[in-house]
């Protein structure tokens, strides 16, 4: 899955893919473009729940989940009239999961602001209406070629028109399709229209070391992101560049002299994870300890089918227990004694905290 980080230019959104990667692949500098280029990056999913594990089975190694994020180069006010530069900008973003969007909060008159000073509120605005610009061009142009179809009494087609009616003004008033109430069904009929603000987003806020306390209400209040579905993080790219070096522990006893009790970086790759929908469970053995990643909701059949296809078609039934319960017995043979293990068929939905044993047609 891919998250891209987008935004204006220098606002530090080079610098956050630096230090989720922990690399220094993007350029990042005090002038606006300096990232042309995709910049891509696997980064791992940290879950102590797997060092846990990993110990219960006598210290195996470890496979966690990951996502990849991609640093693209930023984008500014009326971007669509520039030709080279929007295509470009939309051809790199039509790839992307979620849409991770890097917001300056932190003032500092050495750092160049492409709009001469700091006002995240108006920010938000100019990103949004491009996205949401390019967006209603691809909705009109669907709109014109689903005419012909509806009046030919194409129920699918009329069932179209009726939501790109209620999408049109959504946009038009600048709200983002993703904020759109529709069922189900409804989100299935749009998805051909591959709009670019019907993806996950993430607001990452880029504060200053001493702002790093603002609370989710005033987050919202600087930025006007009042959706609650629509995440907000705050993160000191600063501070998270001068703590690239840093082992995990020294990491630690910083961010605890700053009364932090969660990694920051940490938190906000999970939140891209959970907001792609996004999980997974564990599979525990001798040789490994290993995250699999799976859509919520997915049956232990597509679970299974995860590790191997074959699984999903040969599936029988999945030995299921708790991690914590896996590790309090120490054992899988000593979970089973306790009844912690439970036998799940093909209609089980998996859990976060499930670690799984499959069994299959040979």
């Amino acid at each position: 899955m891919k998250v891209w980080i987008v935004w204006l230019p220098n606002v530090g959104k080079s610098t956050l893919f630096n230090a989720l990667t922990k690399s220094y692949a993007a350029e990042a500098a005090n002038f606006p473009f300096c990232t042309i280029e995709p910049n891509s990056g696997i980064v791992n999913v940290n879950d102590e729940r797997m060092d846990i594990l990993q110990k219960t089975v006598n210290w195996s190694k470890t496979v966690p989940a990951n996502v990849e994020f991609v640093d693209i180069a930023g984008i500014v006010e009326w971007a669509s009239k520039w030709e080279w530069l929007w295509n470009k900008f939309l051809a790199n973003i039509r790839e992307a999961d979620a849409i991770l969007q890097v917001v300056r909060i932190f003032e500092d008159s050495n750092v160049h602001h492409v709009s001469w000073n700091v006002n995240p509120k108006r920010d938000v605005e100019i990103i949004n209406a491009e996205l949401i610009l390019a967006d209603l061009e691809t909705l009109e142009k669907r709109m014109w070629e689903n005419i012909k179809k509806s009046r030919s009494w194409d129920k699918e087609a009329k069932a179209k028109e009726e939501i790109y009616e209620k999408l049109k003004p959504h946009l038009e008033s600048g709200k983002l399709a993703i904020t759109l109430d529709l069922d189900e069904e409804e989100k299935n009929l749009i998805k051909d229209l591959f709009l670019l603000t019907n993806k996950p987003f993430i607001y990452a806020c880029n504060v200053s070391e001493n702002q790093l306390d603002m609370d989710q209400s005033k987050l919202r209040e600087l930025t006007w992101i009042t959706d609650a579905s629509i995440p907000i993080i705050a993160i000191s790219v600063k501070m998270e560049l001068d703590m690239m070096e840093f082992s995990p522990q020294d990491r630690k006893e910083y961010l605890s002299e700053m009364w932090i009790t969660s990694n920051p970086t940490d938190e906000l790759i999970k939140t891209c994870f959970d907001s792609l929908w996004l999980q997974y469970y564990f599979t525990a053995w001798e040789i490994e300890v290993r995250a699999w990643t799976i859509h919520k909701w997915w049956k232990a059949p597509q679970a299974a089918g995860r590790i191997h296809t074959d699984f999903e078609k040969k599936f029988i039934k999945a030995d299921v227990v708790n991690w914590k319960d896996l590790v309090d017995a120490w054992w899988w043979a000593k979970a089973r004694e306790q009844w912690k293990v439970k036998m799940e068929w093909k209609e089980y939905v998996v859990q976060d905290w499930d670690v799984m044993l499959f069994k299959f047609w040979g």
